[in-house]
């Protein structure tokens, strides 16, 4: 799963005019005073010299700037501004405010006894932030005003805006990074620099690609060739025959085929042959030629893996193929992507959408993350407060309506914040990726990052408790209310970890499970794995009268009270013909001696911080070992250390698609020689422990998860065209990598790593990327446009990019944009962006000037 990151967000003020009396607002003074209000964030120093008592800090400043008149009416009894800042906030110095924690990231300030405010002036509060703060897009919007007996409202000056260029929504208050030596690293051992412009030109120039010819399909197959002759014109559509299989079970690929310009109704004949048992699983052999095409698969999977690389070709060579044969069948039977709709919603079209892109791309695992702390996001029939409190955010402290404003959300659950699939969503997703033959895990995250749940059944509890109806009430309860622990979780919850020494927990659990099998087997598709989470539990439960009660009965202590939770939900999924999935700290201290043979585990420790010897251990207990490990998988990191790059960074600060496409997933120690740590630093990995004779991971997985990603298009553009990278290594073999051997350790640039390979690889596949764009467009996909790299030299602008072929244009600072085809005389700063390839969007624009 995923530790907090380390970001930055403040907001928010209360006032009262020079000589105004202490009094209550009215709504209108309010509403004046939130729309008027001047607020900028900054930060000052990822490094600086730290407070007694503040360890790793980093210093931030919100300023807040009164309105030169200020709204009649406006008193100061009962105000207070609440905001969301993600990180642990030990020390707010302000000459007039304090400052209160409320609960994981809300915050609150309040007017200190006898402040007066004056029109027009300034207030500098001071944030002593535990970590660093290394993108602007980490700050949390919608900080807002609360008045007693008012309606809140947000500080105009702390919504998104939407960049009418790019498409994507950006926050408009936090000022430019400019300092580097204060801001791109922590100091010390930190090496991090920015991907300033004239740095990716250069990084760009080593890796530069030429545009792609012949075969293109991607994941790169693991036989490809073109014959000779006349092209094999498509376009005229095929007459369709079919062996072994039903049309609805290649429906979706016949769709994208004929998406492609290639359909039904021509005299060409396509033949579908399925169940072939000279080929595995997914596998297929595909020919065209003139007399026509010829699929053949051992399965329907196989058939629609055919038909997606026919249209990938059918698309480049735009239906008038050269003679093509392509053997292919996948490196991994596990190719998943993980998306979280906990934290922030996304819609039910939105995961459609992903569906068919993962389709079109040989992946087969959807995990769906339905709830986290912060959002409960599907229907369960007979509990709907999940629903109707669960997946809303508002301001509401006692959370009898909705859940508190978490990561920005404001007081009315602005951007991604409210939201949840309905079992009809539910069973319309499983039902698309089930005819795309991809397999739906659910995920519950349990017994920790369960504050949704947890609040939600507290107020079912006070809802039949007020209706005199005890025994119910208490069916579903999953706290113990004489528990005293005081704990602090990841997020800085005080009350986020369902209590596993309750029997209510347990119904809770089963309940859900059962009805998410019961949406499965509407949908068609039986539940074949459930992802319990089991992440990050925080210390709770050593107070709790039910917890001492339990050990004194079986023995042993409170940090034994997770594992047995997991053991104990693990055989009830069991006895259901359920596997059970979970995360890897949290699974890694279950006994596999009470734990069912049938496992699945998620490993998402840092490379250079123990996936190595997270993924050998679990690998050494027969599980099924997926891959999800942050600095190469979570896609909700950014694509480079840049501050106006978005997303997480507290795994790493760059994931992008060459760092993708490199991963050595069958020796994971050989990435040393590639991966730099999160401090840019050249590091070896040992081999400890070694990998059994005989074990192999299941597959890779890429993970968004969704704290800073409020829109779809931010989950475009977080996901693609990365995605596409993670796809090929999960279906393709890396030819640059060395052979397993227990024990040997790798170094950076180790030449036992065929660098020479990975470089001609990359090369290849930069290439087919960019002759996917049209196939992204036609999916509705909004992909990233990277920046472009650019210099000055010799008194012209120069200018690359990542992908062979991108468009782009430069202009004077100020003028108008024109087309880049060639160094250009400048005579002062420019600005470089990139277009997509139907050139409706732009990348964010980078300045370059000359020499001064």
């Amino acid at each position: 799963m995923r530790a907090v990151s380390v970001a930055v967000m403040a907001v928010a003020l209360m006032t009262a005019p020079s000589a105004l009396a202490s009094e209550a607002p009215s709504q209108a003074a309010l509403d004046r005073l939130a729309d008027t209000i001047g607020y900028r964030v900054t930060v000052v120093d990822n490094h600086p010299t730290c407070p007694e008592k503040v360890g790793a800090c980093f210093l931030s400043t919100i300023t807040l700037t009164l309105p030169d008149k200020l709204p009649q009416g406006l008193g100061t009894d009962g105000l207070s501004l609440y905001f969301s800042y993600v990180n642990q906030l030990p020390l707010v110095e302000s000459d007039i405010f304090e400052h209160r924690h409320i609960n994981g990231d809300v915050q609150r300030l309040t007017l200190k006894p006898g402040v007066k405010l004056r029109p027009g002036a300034k207030h500098v509060v001071k944030l002593w932030g535990v970590g660093a703060q290394f993108s602007i897009e980490r700050s949390m919007p919608n900080a807002y005003l609360v008045s007693d007996g008012l309606k809140p409202r947000t500080i105009a000056a702390t919504r998104v805006v939407i960049d009418p260029d790019t498409g994507l929504d950006n926050i408009p208050f936090v000022d430019p990074f400019k300092d580097e030596a204060r801001l791109a690293t922590k100091g010390g051992a930190d090496k991090m620099r920015w991907l300033t412009a004239e740095r990716a030109f250069e990084q760009q120039a080593d890796r530069a690609a030429p545009k792609a010819a012949g075969v293109v399909i991607l994941p790169k197959p693991i036989k490809a060739s073109q014959g000779s002759g006349k092209p094999i014109d498509l376009t005229g559509g095929y007459t369709l025959t079919l062996s072994g299989v039903a049309r609805e079970a290649i429906a979706p690929a016949l769709t994208a085929l004929a998406g492609s310009g290639v359909g039904e109704g021509g005299a060409l004949p396509l033949t579908i042959r399925v169940g072939s048992p000279s080929l595995a699983a997914e596998a297929y052999a595909l020919d065209v030629t003139p007399r026509g095409i010829l699929i053949e698969a051992r399965d329907a999977a196989g058939a629609s893996h055919a038909l997606r690389s026919l249209t990938q070709q059918a698309t480049f060579e735009r239906g008038r193929l050269r003679p093509l044969r392509v053997e292919d069948a996948p490196l991994y039977g596990f190719r998943g992507l993980h998306v979280d709709v906990g934290r922030n919603f996304h819609s039910r079209d939105q995961l459609l959408k992903i569906v068919e892109a993962m389709a079109a791309y040989k992946m087969n695992r959807l995990h769906l993350h339905l709830a986290d702390d912060e959002g409960w996001r599907i229907e369960i029939p007979g509990l709907p407060e999940l629903t109707d409190i669960g997946s809303k955010r508002c301001h509401d402290l006692g959370e009898t309506r909705c859940l508190l404003p978490q990561l920005g959300a404001g007081p009315d659950g602005e951007g991604g914040a409210d939201g949840y699939l309905s079992v009809a969503d539910y069973v319309a997703i499983v039902k698309a990726a089930t005819a795309r033959q991809i397999e739906v895990i659910p995920s519950i995250d349990t017994p920790g990052h369960s504050r949704a749940a947890v609040r939600s059944m507290e107020a079912r509890y006070a809802r039949l408790s007020k209706e005199g109806k005890k025994k119910a009430a208490e069916e579903f309860r999953l706290i113990d209310p004489a528990d005293t622990t005081v704990y602090s979780s990841i997020q800085y919850y005080n009350d986020n970890t369902l209590n596993v020494c309750i029997s209510s927990s347990y119904h809770f659990v089963d309940t859900v499970v059962d009805a998410l099998a019961a949406m499965h087997r509407q949908a068609g598709a039986p539940l074949k794995t459930f992802h319990l989470g089991a992440d990050e539990t925080a210390g709770a439960w050593v107070n709790s009268p039910a917890c001492k009660a339990m050990i004194a009965e079986n023995g042993g202590d409170a940090r034994e009270l997770t594992p047995r939770f997991i053991e104990r939900v693990a055989n009830s999924l069991a006895a259901k013909g359920i596997r059970t999935g979970g995360w890897s700290d949290g699974m890694g201290h279950a006994d596999p001696a009470r734990m069912p043979k049938d496992v699945h585990t998620n490993i998402w420790t840092v490379l250079h911080s123990g996936a190595i010897r997270e993924t050998h251990d679990q690998l050494n207990r027969g599980w099924q070992v997926v891959l999800s490990i942050p600095d190469l998988g979570y896609l909700d990191m950014p694509y480079a250390p840049h501050p106006e790059e978005g997303g997480y960074d507290w795994a790493a600060r760059v994931v992008n698609e060459h760092q993708i496409y490199g991963f050595m997933t069958e020796n994971l120690p050989a990435n040393a020689a590639t991966m730099r740590t999160i401090f840019a630093e050249e590091k070896s990995i040992e081999d400890q422990p070694v990998r059994q004779d005989g074990r192999r991971i299941a597959g890779i997985q890429g993970q968004l998860w969704s704290e800073t990603i409020r829109t779809d298009r931010r989950v475009d553009y977080m996901l693609f065209p990365r995605l596409l990278a993670l796809a090929e290594r999960a279906w393709s073999p890396a030819p640059w990598t060395p052979t397993y051997r227990a024990g040997e350790s790798y170094a950076w640039k180790d030449k036992r790593v065929d660098h020479a390979a990975l470089n001609e690889g990359w090369r290849n596949f930069a290439g087919r990327v960019a002759t996917q764009w049209p196939l992204l467009e036609r999916m509705g996909i909004d992909y990233r446009v990277a920046p472009p790299g650019a210099r000055v030299a010799n008194g012209k602008l120069e200018a690359n990019s990542v992908f062979p072929g991108t468009a782009i244009e430069y202009r004077p600072v100020g003028g108008a944009w024109m087309p880049y085809t060639a160094p250009v005389a400048i005579r002062g700063p420019v600005e470089v962006r990139s277009r997509s390839g139907d050139g409706k969007r732009a990348s964010r624009a980078v300045r370059v000037e000359p020499a001064q």
